[in-house]
This record gives structure tokens, sequence and C-alpha cells, in this order.
């Protein structure tokens, strides 16, 4: 496990580290000297021979100097375009110790490999100008990119600016940054590493879960155990569009809770029954025993959006004991009738939006929403109670304590039916006693897998959200036996 910071809070750990001593410009020639190893890294693996910088004004730039430097110092072949004379004071400096050749214009010669300079982390509004023609530059050599610290023109909160660098890597300075990892980020920035330049970050910040922490919560099973230590899971559907129970159920039946129950109506309960045998299934009218004595159950897939459903979820907030996963027409309901009954719950609940669904819990646009995803669900889930699992391209999790950023996932999983598939497994994971955090963080992640699985063998386009559901176990064993 990572963690991975806004650009506000790695602002703010420099500041401190300068405010003990550190001076601005020994971080700078850290940063320049770690971005110079994977320039140095990428000329002998690409094979290339000469390398361009493209540099900004402001201390990213500086970094880029040190870069060249160092490079200039191996006897590498280095080139500088800088088309301002109006540096910040530490890029001046470093740029006094450089002394190869620098552009002042626009060279007509393209170079294999660009190293991307020109801003950090400090862009606040679209880029202009000349730096905006930089940009538009880079991306349009053809060359391999290589970003320091951010694609030049990404935001806060992985959102782009128009125009914004496509880096094939990008060398994060002292920590990840979230923005890397949310919405645009992860398409800008290509192969991301984190270079260590010393400084303490702290506990702030948000979870990035690797393989390793998954792998904890699927530990080697004694010869002894039978199915009724692995919890029970119910799947409930008030509606007559099963498939997305159905779904949900098989994902279930995938986490490795022992016991799987979807509960539908009295008509289709054969037609459940032929096509998961593996399933126990029911018939659902009202809550009963049976269904209040599972250890997690989840509702809202397929059921429709009605104050009857309403009424389901209003009555097991008050009075189920285990953990209730609302997901899809529960949780419109819920927006669309009212958020006070998560007040006075009973039980442990974990949500489940996409970003339209989640703006509509908040009274928020889905810009809005995507442009803050972090801070408003830490908000949302400290205010309600609640695990809150925010799908993306990356999942943000938190209960309002803890937050995540989910690593995995495929454009393949943007096909009906992919949500279904993760409360499902999301209740049966929860079923087998893990938190609703952890068992959110397991499940992303196993799906996200999943997801990725399902594009190697299919592709992005093909995949059904039955495919995905196959790669599940394959998912599992990828985590469980590295």
């Amino acid at each position: 496990m990572y963690r991975a910071y806004s650009n506000k809070e790695a602002w703010e750990a420099d500041r401190k580290a300068v405010a003990s001593g550190v001076k601005t410009r020994e971080l700078m020639e850290r940063a320049g000297k770690a971005l110079a190893q994977k320039v140095a890294a990428a000329m002998d693996r690409l094979h290339v021979q000469e390398v361009l910088f493209v540099l900004g004004y402001g201390n990213n730039a500086g970094d880029g100097f040190v870069a060249a430097r160092i490079l200039m110092e191996q006897s590498r072949a280095v080139k500088v375009l800088c088309l301002s004379d109006k540096l910040s004071p530490e890029c001046a400096l470093v740029k006094i110790r450089y002394k190869g050749e620098i552009f002042t214009r626009i060279p007509k010669k393209k170079f294999p490999l660009v190293v991307d300079c020109v801003f950090g982390t400090g862009l606040k509004r679209p880029p202009e100008g000349e730096y905006a023609k930089l940009i538009s530059l880079i991306n349009a050599e053809g060359s391999y990119v290589i970003s320091c610290d951010l694609p030049s023109g990404l935001s806060e909160n992985g959102m782009t600016f128009s125009p914004c660098v496509y880096a094939d890597e990008t060398v994060s300075i002292g920590c990840m940054k979230s923005s890397l990892l949310l919405n645009d980020g992860a398409d800008h920035a290509g192969k991301i590493s984190v270079a260590d330049i010393g400084v303490k970050y702290g506990k702030g910040g948000v979870e990035v879960w690797e393989d390793s922490d998954v792998k904890m919560f699927f530990p080697k099973k004694q010869s002894s155990v039978n199915k009724g230590m692995f919890g029970k899971s119910c799947i409930v559907t008030s509606g007559a569009r099963m498939g997305a129970a159905m779904l949900a159920a098989s994902a279930s039946l995938r986490s490795g809770a022992g016991y799987t129950t979807l509960r539908v109506p009295d008509r289709l309960c054969v037609t459940a029954a032929t096509v998961l045998p593996s399933c126990i299934v029911e018939e659902f009218e009202a809550l009963d025993d049976g269904m209040l004595s599972s250890d997690a159950l989840a509702i809202g897939m397929g059921s429709g959006v009605s104050k009857g459903l309403y009424s389901i979820v209003m009555q097991l907030l008050s009075g189920y004991r285990g953990t209730l996963v609302l997901d899809a027409d529960a949780l419109t309901s819920l927006a669309e009738f009212g958020l006070k009954p998560l007040k006075t719950k009973a039980c442990e609940v974990v949500l489940t939006p996409h970003p339209k669904e989640f703006a509509r819990l908040c009274n928020l646009s889905v810009k809005e929403v995507l442009e803050n995803a972090v801070p408003i669900a830490q908000k949302f889930a400290a205010q309600y109670g609640v695990t809150l699992v925010l799908k993306n391209n990356r999942t943000i999790i938190t209960n309002g304590v803890r937050s995540a950023i989910n690593s995995t996932g495929s454009p393949a999983l943007a096909k009906c039916g992919s949500g279904d598939i993760l409360a499902g497994f999301l209740a049966g994971t929860c079923a087998r006693g893990l938190s609703p955090f952890d068992a959110a963080c397991v499940s992303c992640y196993v799906f996200g897998r999943a997801g990725e699985l399902a594009e190697e063998e299919f592709g992005q386009y093909a995949p059904t959200a039955s495919d995905v559901v196959a790669t599940l176990p394959r998912a599992i064993k990828s985590v469980t036996e590295i």
C-alpha cells in the first residue's frame, strides 16, 4: 500500500521541509537527479541518442534544468527549449549551471524523446499563448514523452485543461499525486513512478492498495472448514428486471461467501434457480427472518425506482443488523424520497453510486462531483456514517475516516451490468466478515482486475458482464498467488 496526495498536501509538505531548513534548491537538485535517472533509463531502453527538455518558467522548469545538466555531465546529447526569460528565482539559479544549448524558438527538428517540464502542480487555468503552443508541440511531435511531476495541463483531481500533455511516463516528484490517478489523469500520465526527494508527507492523502494488501483477505483455508464459517449473502430484487440481480448473485457466488441467496418475485423463482443452480433461490414478497439473518444484503439492482422500494430500504435501515449494500435503484429512491433514514440506521451501510447517482444524492452537478470528488465523498460519508464507493475509472472508497483510490480497472467495464457485479461481490465479501471499508477496497480491486483480464482476452469492446463474472476466479488467483 502507498498513499496518494493532493497537490495542496504536496505543497504543504514541501513548505514544511523548507521551513525545517532544507533549501528549495536542494529539493530541486534531488528532483532533477531522479528525473535524469528516469530519462537516462528511457534513452538506453529506447536506444535514443538525443533528448529535448521543454521547459516553462517555474520550479518544474528548474527540475528540468538540473536533469539536463546532469545528463550533459554524463556525455548525453541534450537540448533545452525555454521560451521565457522571466524565470522563478530558484529556476534562474539552477539555469546558470546548465552550460548546454538553449533554444528560445521552437526548433524545426524533431526529437525522439521529449521531457515535459512546462507546468507542475501549480496550474490553475488553461495554458495560454506560447505555453499552449509548447504543449501542443509536445503532443504533435510523435515523440516518447516523459513528464516531470504532472503532465502539463493536468489540474487538481485529474481534470484536464486544454491543451494537456499526453505522457508515456510521468515521474511524480516526492509522492504520488492523486490527480495522476483520478478522472483523465490516468490517460494522460502513462506509466507512473515516484521520485523520492527526502520529504515526509505524513498520514494525509488517500490509500492506494496493491496485490499484497488484497491477498491478506484471502488467507489459505484449513482443511477442516465448512460453508458456515464464511457467511451468508443475500441479493434482493423487488422488480421484474431479474438479470441485474442474477449478475449480482453470480458475483457473490465467486466472492468466497459460504451461502448466497437470491430473493426474487415468485414468478421468477424457477427461471432464477435454473440459471443459477449454485444459488439458493427464494421468493421475495416482504422482509422476513431469513433475509434479516443474512450477514450482508444487497438491494436495488433491477428493482425499479418506487416508494415501495424506498419503504423496503427504510425497513432494512431500521431493522437489519448486518451490512447493507445499497445500489442502483435503491440509491435513486433515496435521492428522490429522502436521505433522512440514513441518519437513524441500525446497520452498517455501503452505498455504491456512479457519479450521476452520487450527484443526485448530493444535489450537485456531475461536473461539481468530478472536480472535487475526494473531499465531497469524504464529507458525505462522514455526514451520514456510511461507507461510500464512488464508482468511476478510478473508484473512490471512503468511510469519512479512511479513504482510498482503487488502482485497477479497464474500459471494458464500461458496460451495463458491471455495477451489479461489483455490488454482489461486495455483499459476498462483507458476508465473510470484513469491515465495510476493507470489503469495498478488496471488492473494487478484484473487480477491476477481472475487467483487466477480460480486456486481455476479449479486447475493450466485446466483453459482457457475464464475461467479467467468469474472470473473477482468475482475478482472485492473480492476487492470492503472488
